[in-house]
C-alpha cells in the first residue's frame, strides 16, 4: 500500500501539482515556541555582533551567566532565528549594516522580546545609550516571510534606522523600508482566528486559511488527525507544549513541525527545538555562504574549462590538418620529377600519381616557380611532420588540465569554507588567482581539513581536494595502507589506515569512494583498491593525480543514509 508522502511524491511529478513541505513549515506556530525559548536572553547584554553572511547576522548574548549565541537570517529561502551554538567563519569585511547595528545596539540589553500576533514576525526591544550617553530605546524587527524576510532597526520616534534589505520608495510607495522613513509595521490578516481560543472550526476548510499561524502542511496533518479521531484542542494542547522538532528530508524536502507528523506515515527524527531549527538550515545555508564567499573561484575554475575546452578543439582540427603531410611529399615529389615541362608560373596543374597512374590536382602559388612550389610542399611536410607529434603533446597536457578544472568544479560542490580556502591556495600557488591579504586560509604547520571516520576501531581518510588528497596518500598515510578511488570517475581519494582491513572496511572505504565522486548517485560504481606502495605519482603531474599498479576492483551502491550515519560521527 503506497503511503501518503509517496502519493505526494507521484503527484508532484506527474501532474505538476506543489504541495507544501518545504520553508513553509515554518509557520507562526514554530515561531510561537521558539520565541518562548528565545526568553532566555531576556535581559541579556549583546556583546558581539558577527556577520555570516549576506543574510545572516550572529549576535552573541550575555545573559545570566551564560554567553548564548543567537542566529538571525533574512535569506529569502532560509530565512529563520534560532539559538545556536555552532562556530560559523565571518566575513573578512561586515556590511553597512552590521556597522550600524554596531554601532546603535553593541552593549545594548535585551528588554523585551515579542512576536507580532502569530505572525513570523518578532520584534526585540532594545535599551542603549546613545552617542552623548543618553538612554533610550530601540527595536529591532525579525520579519520571516519568505522572500520579503528582512531585519529592520527603528529608532524611538518611529523611524527606521537600518535594514539589511532596504526598500526605497519607487519600489513599495506604501511601505517603504529605508533611512529615515516611517516604519510601517506588516498589515496583519483579517479574518482568520487564533488556534488558542478558536470560535468556529470548519473541518471542510484549510486550517492555514482559518487561523493565524497554520502552515498548509500543519492543517493538513490537522486534517488527518480529527478524521483519527482525535479533538483539535488536544493537538493544538500537544503542540503549545512540545520543544520538539520532528524532521524528515524526503526526495529533497524537508518536512517539519513541532509535533509528529503522522499523515506522512513515516518514522521522523527528533531534536530540541533550537538544535533542529539549527541542523534543518545550517548546511544548506552553508553551501548558500561558500558560494558566496567562493564565487571567484567558481569563476576561474568555469573560465579556464572554457578557455581548454576551446583549445581543445582547435588543437584537434590542427592535428587533423597536419595528418594531410603525406600529401605535401607526394605534391613535391611530382612537381620536382615534372619539373622540366613547365616553364611559367601557373595556377595548378595536373600530374599523373606515380603509385596508381590517376590524375592529380596540385594548386600552386604563382609568385613562385615549379621548383619554388616543390620546395614549400617539401618545408609543409617537414612542418606538418613535427606538428604531429608536438600538437598531440599539447592535446595530451590540455586534456589533464580539463580533467583538473573538472575535479575542482566537483570539489567546489561539496566544499566547506576551510576546503575552499585550501582550493584557493593551491589555485594561488599555480598562478591562476593572486594571493589575498586576509583570507581563512589554513596556517603553514596546520594540516589539510580532510575527514576521518572510525569503522570497525579502523580509521579511515578522506580528501574533499587535491591538497587533502596528497596529503593523505602520501604524507599521512603509511605504504601498507589501502588506497580507494572510483575507476574512470573523478572522486576522492579514500585511505584506509590499516594494512589488513576487513571485508566490511573495504566496502564502506568502497561506498564513502562512491559517495565523494561524481557517481554519487550511480548504482554499482567501480572502485579500484591497492596498499599505497603500488601507487607512483608522474613527474609534474598536478596535486591529487597518481598512477596504479597490482590493484584490485570492487563494485558498490553508494547508500545515502548509510554514509549519513557514519558521518554523524563528525557532529
Amino acid at each position: 500500500m503506497p503511503t501518503f508522502v509517496g502519493i505526494l511524491c507521484f503527484l508532484e511529478k506527474r501532474c505538476g501539482i506543489i504541495f507544501p513541505g518545504d520553508t513553509m513549515a515554518f509557520d507562526g506556530l514554530v515561531m510561537h515556541q521558539l520565541c518562548k525559548e528565545l526568553q532566555v536572553l531576556v535581559p541579556g547584554k549583546i556583546n558581539k555582533i558577527q556577520q555570516i553572511s549576506d543574510t545572516e547576522i550572529l549576535f552573541t548574548i550575555r545573559a545570566g551567566s551564560t554567553n548564548y549565541k543567537l542566529m538571525i537570517s533574512a535569506h529569502s529561502t532560509y530565512n529563520r532565528i534560532h539559538l545556536t551554538n555552532r562556530t560559523y567563519h565571518t566575513m573578512d569585511t561586515p556590511s553597512s549594516f552590521v556597522m550600524v547595528l554596531r554601532k546603535h545596539i553593541n552593549g545594548a540589553i535585551i528588554q523585551k522580546i515579542q512576536q507580532e500576533g502569530l505572525d513570523r514576525i518578532i520584534t526585540i526591544v532594545l535599551q542603549a545609550r546613545n552617542e552623548l550617553g543618553d538612554i533610550h530605546t530601540i527595536r529591532m524587527v525579525v520579519e520571516l516571510m519568505g522572500k520579503y524576510a528582512n531585519i529592520i532597526l527603528i529608532n524611538d520616534e518611529n523611524r527606521v534606522i537600518d535594514a539589511i534589505k532596504r526598500i526605497p520608495p519607487f519600489e513599495n510607495s506604501i511601505r517603504t523600508i529605508h533611512p529615515g522613513a516611517v516604519f510601517i509595521p506588516v498589515k496583519a490578516q483579517d479574518g482568520k482566528q487564533d488556534p488558542f481560543t478558536p470560535m468556529d472550526i470548519n473541518v471542510e476548510e484549510s486550517f492555514a486559511k482559518q487561523f493565524h499561524g497554520f502552515s498548509p502542511l500543519l492543517s493538513t496533518e490537522f486534517h488527518y488527525r480529527l478524521r483519527h479521531g482525535e479533538s483539535f484542542s488536544e493537538i493544538m494542547s500537544e503542540l503549545s507544549q512540545s520543544h520538539t522538532l520532528y524532521q524528515k528530508e524526503i526526495d529533497g524536502k524537508d518536512y517539519f513541525h513541532l509535533i509528529p507528523l503522522k499523515h506522512l506515515a513515516i518514522e521522523m527524527e527528533t531534536y530540541p527545538l533550537q538544535e533542529g531549527m539549527d541542523r534543518l538550515y545550517y548546511e544548506k545555508e552553508e553551501k548558500v555562504r561558500i558560494k558566496e564567499a567562493s564565487g571567484d573561484l567558481y569563476k576561474v575554475v568555469r573560465q579556464e574549462l572554457k578557455k581548454n575546452r576551446n583549445k581543445l578543439l582547435k588543437l584537434e582540427k590542427t592535428l587533423e590538418d597536419a595528418y594531410d603531410l603525406e600529401n605535401y611529399r607526394i605534391y613535391g615529389d611530382l612537381l620536382y620529377a615534372y619539373a622540366y615541362q613547365f616553364s611559367t608560373k601557373q595556377k595548378q596543374v595536373t600530374l599523373p600519381s606515380f603509385e596508381t597512374g590517376e590524375d592529380i590536382i596540385i594548386p600552386l602559388d604563382e609568385k613562385l616557380d615549379i621548383k619554388g612550389n616543390a620546395k614549400k610542399y617539401y618545408q609543409k611536410y617537414q612542418k606538418s611532420k613535427t606538428a604531429q607529434i608536438e600538437v598531440a603533446h599539447q592535446i595530451e597536457l590540455t586534456k589533464q588540465t580539463i580533467q583538473y578544472f573538472e575535479i575542482l568544479e566537483l570539489q567546489l560542490e561539496e566544499a566547506s569554507f576551510l576546503d575552499a580556502a585550501e582550493i584557493r591556495e593551491e589555485l594561488s600557488n599555480l598562478g591562476y588567482m593572486k594571493k589575498k591579504q586576509r583570507s581563512i586560509a589554513r596556517k603553514k604547520k596546520q594540516r589539510p581539513n580532510f575527514i576521518t571516520l572510525i569503522v570497525d576501531d579502523t580509521e579511515i581518510y578522506i580528501g574533499k581536494n587535491n591538497i587533502q588528497n596528497d596529503y593523505i596518500t602520501w604524507k599521512h598515510s603509511r605504504k601498507d595502507y589501502f588506497w580507494f578511488h572510483t575507476k574512470d570517475i573523478h572522486g576522492s581519494h579514500v585511505v584506509v589506515g590499516s594494512s589488513q582491513p576487513s571485508e566490511n572496511v573495504i566496502r564502506t572505504a568502497a561506498m564513502l569512494a562512491a559517495y565523494y565522486s561524481k557517481a554519487r548517485y550511480s548504482s554499482s560504481v567501480p572502485i579500484n583498491y591497492c596498499a599505497i606502495r603500488s601507487l607512483r605519482k608522474p613527474n609534474r603531474a598536478a596535486l591529487g593525480f597518481v598512477t596504479l599498479t597490482n590493484y584490485k576492483t570492487i563494485y558498490i551502491d553508494p547508500e545515502e543514509q548509510t554514509i549519513k550515519s557514519l558521518l554523524s560521527q563528525l557532529d
